[in-house]
């Protein structure tokens, strides 16, 4: 549809016939017809594309109950004349002067722009991009107004907020000598948020239970929970002890999270998804004492084994809670505990917990990168690192006390700390759905629960659109929507932010040892699909040259990406790896400092826009010329309507010669048989088209699923493995 509906031309050719054969009803389609031209002609009498769509979202004619296929006609047919090249991407949600003062970061500008920025500070629309570099220039002023914001509670205060005086930490030291618990000051009532002991902290909700009433968690109840939890882990280790968690993200993993941190014991993170050998690795390389799991995965209503891969994957003792119900469905190994028999160990003893403090450098959590860069590096979370992650969420995604904040996630990866922080350190709401999220039941959990920050990963906003799951239901209450983890695809997030009347969708892209994004949108600024709008805050970076060089700011390029090394929240040290070696050894000298290495090739478009282009290994060269595997896979996902998604991938010659494209496609569930000559023609003339006439498509290959890691990033190295191989055994034969 959206190709059909590119090639229609203008907006003003949209007829009712149009309408109709979208999916309109046809007593709807005249009214229909008759109220997009009034808005149409009122906006185009004063601007171009941009302003026709901003009126357009604006007069709320798109409903979000539309069928896709109409909401495809307009906003194609609006940008149908757009040049990208000569103007960037096109945007579809615009800042408005009055609501962006509302914002956090909108309200910090108002009360210091014009002491910070002089006459120069107009308001927080016009003058975010001299702010956002001031936030980079002066880091010390930036993060001692912000710490303010959220509910930070130092035992020592900070001596400095910034130290650039040991050169042996290219990152610089943070917060020298505060002491603080960071989980104690998530459960803490909080007056400048509103946040009492009566508020709620969490709601969830069971898979399968989808009708029955969300349930809800108050703050005091949360922290008596986590106190009884450390409680009982004091019966049985020793401070500083490093504790797993492999287990879905459910209201008791959260509870487990903050009271190993509260107790001044360290989280191992580790993902639910990973084989015995995984886990296996995972606690021998951060030396973890115990772990906490559970029984079963309960995911589409099947019953998961976990507990027995853990049993595979290490000795160390396990305690086990039960997937539903009071009692495990498992039987334990000699020195393992149920939850029950765990808890136990607290009974009788103080409800007043003696919590540990510490300085804002100690460990609190060992993460595991996803391996999409080689073997998983085991990286140390300190207690800067929620600081840093909930500071970006409360700038970028904007979450405020009265939100409900949910994101589909898991806490052995990046985005659950995140999301736990910056629900807790904001005086938000922590939404949880214990199920998979793939379906209908997670969607309805979105609207029961009243959701107005929505996360999710592109792979999510695929299924849930393909699945048609939010038909009937109403996500409205959204007010911001987010995604990271891999590229997004323009027309699912056309879908995304529809299904919300048009809000944000607020990308994002980091890492685990950053604790954070350094590239995500802003309510500060016009937001484009698929892009980013620029760099976080206090956040800088260059794009490099194939010589290490630079480009200047204000140039469209593409290009490795080098960061700025001051980076607060960013590790300083590996478990299993040198930090120096890995982050830093060969990048370029840049202003006096030695620049840190992402491995991201980033694109800067015409308008400031930033498109992420993969990973610097998901680069190709086809005949002299270099492009990404995303660049290309952007334009095959749309030459076909039975494509779920594509995979563009380099093969060199078993006999040498130039790298050959090849690329690999996923249909639609219930997509009728398709060939892959057929398709091979579609993507040469798609990217012939939009990209560039000298790329040849050389090979097509119909797969029914594209390998990922256990974080859903899609693994094109092990797809390009793959196929070379079976290329030169096909040309041996």
């Amino acid at each position: 549809m959206a190709a059909t509906a590119a090639a229609r031309g203008s907006v003003w050719e949209i007829q009712q016939r149009d309408v109709v054969a979208a999916g309109l009803a046809d007593a709807d389609a005249g009214a229909f017809v008759a109220a997009l031209r009034s808005t149409v002609a009122a906006a185009a009498a004063s601007g171009g594309p941009d302003a026709v769509w901003e009126a357009v979202a604006a007069a709320g004619a798109l409903q979000p109950e539309h069928p896709h296929a109409l909401h495809q006609l307009v906003y194609y047919s609006v940008y149908a004349g757009w040049d990208r090249a000569a103007r960037g991407p096109p945007p579809y949600w615009f800042p408005s002067q009055i609501d962006t003062k509302q914002t956090n970061l909108g309200r910090l500008m108002e009360a210091h722009g014009p002491r910070l920025l002089g006459s120069s500070y107009k308001d927080p629309v016009s003058s975010f991009h001299l702010f956002h570099k001031f936030s980079v220039e002066h880091q010390e002023v930036y993060w001692s107004m912000v710490l303010k914001e959220i509910s930070i509670k130092f035992q020592q205060e900070p001596k400095s907020i910034l130290d650039t005086s040991d050169k042996s930490k290219k990152g610089g030291t943070w917060l020298q000598g505060a002491v603080l618990n960071i989980a104690e000051c998530c459960l803490l009532p909080w007056p400048s948020q509103n946040r009492t002991d009566d508020s709620t902290a969490i709601v969830w909700r069971d898979e399968g239970l989808d009708n029955h009433p969300v349930n809800r968690m108050s703050l005091k109840e949360l922290r008596n929970q986590v106190i009884t939890v450390a409680t009982a882990l004091d019966t049985m280790f020793q401070k500083g002890d490093r504790i797993a968690i492999d287990m879905p993200m459910t209201c008791t993993a959260v509870i487990i999270y903050l009271a190993i941190v509260l107790g001044g014991f360290v989280v191992v993170s580790i993902a639910d998804s990973f084989a015995p050998q995984e886990i296996g690795t995972r606690m021998s390389v951060s030396k973890a004492k115990a772990i906490f799991t559970q029984d079963f995965i309960i995911r589409g209503g099947k019953k998961v084994p976990l507990y027995s891969r853990v049993v595979q994957g290490t000795s160390s003792k396990a305690v086990v809670i039960p997937a539903t119900g009071g009692f495990l469905g498992v039987s334990l190994r000699n020195g393992d505990m149920s939850w029950k028999d765990f808890l136990s160990c607290a009974a009788g003893r103080s409800s007043i917990y003696p919590t540990i403090y510490q300085s804002s450098d100690a460990l609190t959590n060992i993460l595991f990168s996803s391996g999409t860069t080689g073997e998983p590096k085991a990286i140390p979370w300190s207690q800067l690192s929620p600081i840093r992650c909930t500071c970006d969420t409360w700038a970028h995604l904007d979450i405020q006390p009265q939100d409900i904040f949910c994101w589909p996630t898991n806490l052995g990866w990046v985005m659950g700390p995140i999301l736990l922080y910056s629900c807790f350190l904001s005086g938000a709401t922590l939404a949880l759905y214990h199920g998979s999220p793939l379906g209908r039941g997670f969607c309805k959990f979105v609207q029961d629960a009243g959701v107005t920050i929505l996360g999710s990963v592109p792979s999510l906003v695929k299924s849930w659109k393909a699945g048609n799951f939010t038909e009937g239901l109403d996500w409205t209450k959204i007010r911001v929507l987010s995604t990271t983890g891999e590229a997004s695809d323009i027309d699912d997030d056309l879908w995304l932010s529809s299904r919300a009347s048009y809000k944000p969708i607020i990308e994002c892209c980091g890492g685990t040892e950053l604790a954070s994004s350094y590239i995500q949108g802003s309510l500060l600024r016009s937001q484009a699909f698929g892009a980013f709008s620029g760099a976080s805050m206090s956040t800088g970076f260059v794009i490099l040259d194939e010589q290490g060089t630079p480009y200047p700011d204000d140039v469209p390029c593409a290009g490795e990406v080098g960061l700025f090394p001051l980076y607060f929240g960013a590790t300083d040290q590996l478990l299993n790896a040198d930090n120096n070696k890995v982050y830093f050894d060969g990048m370029p000298i840049y202003n006096g400092r030695q620049l840190r290495r992402h491995g991201d090739i980033i694109q800067r478009t015409v308008g400031g826009y930033y498109i992420v282009q993969g990973r610097a290994d998901d680069t190709m060269n086809l005949g002299g010329i270099k492009t990404s595997s995303v660049e290309i896979e952007r334009i095959c996902n749309r030459a076909d309507e039975s494509l779920l998604e594509t995979a563009a991938v380099s093969i060199k010659p078993a006999g040498g010669g130039p790298e050959q494209l090849a690329i690999l496609a996923v249909l639609k569930d219930r997509s009728p048989p398709c060939d892959a000559n057929v398709l091979k023609s579609k993507f040469q003339r798609a990217i012939q088209k939009n990209l560039n006439p000298l790329f040849k498509v050389s090979y097509v290959k119909i797969v029914p699923e594209f390998p990922r890691t256990a974080s859903n990033k899609l693994l094109r190295r092990v797809l390009r493995d793959q196929l070379s191989k079976e290329l030169s055994n096909r040309s041996k034969l």
